[in-house]
């Protein structure tokens, strides 16, 4: 077996763990009349932003923790946050703030009993593995199986989106970036 079929036979491992009722439940939270706003640290970070540009592609108002023009976050917002051990500091930190100022929580996480999982109004559990190694084993180094099974899950949120809020590719690829 090629270490593509390797890799391919992991991400759909853990894509067939996922449980769509977790996507619906978030999708109930992201409304097009509320500010979104993504956080995580390092590829998980990576993740949430490139989540973040997709939903500005389908029409959102979604803003990146710790960018220099992200203004503050206030109750009725919405925080996304991804952690795959569902244990990092920075992100729990912010994550509970945010939630203790009225701000509701889509935790995007390895374990829904992790710290971040638990803080969730919504939690949406990606198995794979992290970092520390828990979640599906992988050949690939670190959390590599983690991010991008995380990737493919919350484009597929993106489309759940798309097709709730009526938004076609046409109307999507007119806001997509013309300066390159």
């Amino acid at each position: 077996m090629s270490l593509v079929e390797q890799v391919m036979g992991e991400v759909n491992q853990v894509m067939g763990m996922i449980d769509e009722q977790q996507l619906k439940d978030a999708e109930g939270v992201i409304q097009k009349d509320k500010r979104i706003f993504v956080l995580g640290a390092g590829r998980s970070g990576l993740m949430a932003k490139g989540f973040a540009m997709r939903l500005m592609h389908i029409g959102y108002t979604v803003y990146a923790i710790g960018e220099t023009i992200t203004p503050s976050i206030q109750a009725g917002d919405v925080l996304v946050a991804v952690s795959g051990s569902g244990k990092t500091s920075s992100i729990l930190e912010l994550t509970e703030k945010a939630k203790n100022d009225g701000v509701k929580v889509v935790a995007v996480t390895s374990h829904s009993d992790s710290p971040l999982g638990k803080l969730g109004d919504v939690t949406i559990v990606v198995p794979g593995a992290t970092k520390a190694g828990d979640g599906v084993k992988s050949i690939q180094l670190l959390s590599t199986l983690f991010d991008q099974s995380v990737h493919i899950t919350l484009d597929v949120l993106c489309l759940m989106l798309s097709r709730r809020d009526h938004v076609s590719n046409d109307t999507a690829k007119a806001t997509h970036s013309n300066l390159e």
